[in-house]
């Protein structure tokens, strides 16, 4: 059951994303050629007025085609004649549907979930972060660790994960904070948290400190789920930014396979039926955000790519040949094709024989 509710997810949110493109067309009274729901042969469809209407094979991903690679034609109602600004807009329009769908996700998980501020409310026996000379305090207000500025709870987290430095002595991470204290910013160069061996051959901090929940109102819901919704994207780019360093390999991605299965496996560990709902929403509203950014990403094929010809459209004041725009998408989208095979296939290895 958790899979279904994966895959009908995981639709949702390619739907919203088309939706957006082609309510924007519409707004502008543009021609829509097609909107269509995955990729590869179609086997449903219905022709309503201009527009086809289909459903293909695989449910990986969608479309809305606006003719935006043929050259326009008399009609003022195609893409190409439309102003610069109309055509920017229906072209972000996905990405911002996704980035809504994502944030009103998050309020969802806040109405429900306990809000948690970004103030030490108390030390756990046995903490390390609390003693020497540069130590954390109750009522100290975290502002960023080493450098990255902190939106919410798991922002901390995701610092001591994936930047453990060593201090004196290996049994023993040590971070850079930087706190309100007394009204003051204050910067603790050394602070220190127990670390032991993770499974990736690294060191893994041991969180020892508690932090103050948050009063519930209006405004501290909407405060909160925003700054959740800001600190998912930050992940995203920051893990894209991982990926060109090489701190994680091409095994490491997964797509549209590997998330569901993700999504199944941390939904079984849930107990109680209302907290496997609480994971897709909480996964859902990542993954959402997620497509938002990935497609805003100048790349060949994607959102973002489109967004900077017309930057450049703009500032030739005349646009590209728009067979030279086609080429140049069609061969992003391949690579991105090469690329899905790939990730895929690794999706389906690590089903049949696991993550080693």
């Amino acid at each position: 059951m958790s899979i279904v509710f994966a895959i009908i997810a995981f639709c949702v949110i390619i739907i919203v994303h088309e939706i957006g493109h082609y309510s924007a067309a519409k707004l502008f009274k543009m021609k829509v050629y097609e909107f269509s729901i995955g990729m590869g042969p179609r086997i449903l469809k219905k022709q309503k007025g201009e527009t086809l209407y289909s459903i293909k094979a695989f449910p990986i991903g969608g479309s809305v085609m606006l003719g935006e690679d043929i050259e326009p034609t008399e009609d003022p109602r195609d893409f190409r004649n439309k102003p610069i600004w109309q055509r920017m807009i229906v072209i972000a329009a996905g990405a911002i549907l996704n980035f809504v769908l994502g944030f009103v996700l998050c309020i969802v998980m806040s109405i429900v979930n306990p809000i948690g501020t970004m103030t030490v409310a108390s030390f756990n026996e046995g903490s390390v972060s609390n003693t020497g000379t540069s130590a954390l305090q109750v009522n100290d207000q975290i502002v960023s660790v080493n450098g990255m500025r902190t939106f919410i709870y798991s922002d901390i987290s995701y610092k001591l994960l994936n930047s453990v430095s060593k201090g004196d002595d290996e049994n023993f991470a040590v971070y850079e904070f930087e706190v309100i204290r007394n009204g003051e910013k204050v910067k603790l160069p050394n602070v220190k948290f127990a670390a032991e061996p993770n499974e990736r051959g690294g060191m893994s901090y041991v969180h020892d400190f508690k932090i103050f929940r948050a009063e519930k109102n209006v405004f501290s819901v909407i405060s909160y789920s925003f700054r959740s919704a800001v600190s998912q994207g930050r992940i995203i780019w920051l893990s894209l930014m991982d990926l060109i360093r090489g701190t994680y390999g091409l095994n490491e991605l997964s797509g549209p396979i590997g998330i569901v299965a993700t999504i199944d496996e941390i939904a079984k560990q849930a107990p109680t039926f209302g907290e496997q709902m609480m994971v897709f929403i909480s996964i859902s509203a990542f993954i959402s955000i997620n497509v938002g950014v990935l497609n805003l990403l100048p790349i060949p094929a994607l959102d973002g790519a489109r967004l900077i010809f017309f930057v450049i459209e703009a500032i030739r004041r005349k646009p590209l040949k728009a067979e030279v725009e086609g080429v140049i998408h069609f061969v992003g989208f391949a690579l991105l094709m090469l690329l899905m095979l790939v990730v895929t296939f690794n999706d389906i290895r690590k089903l049949i024989f696991g993550d080693g």
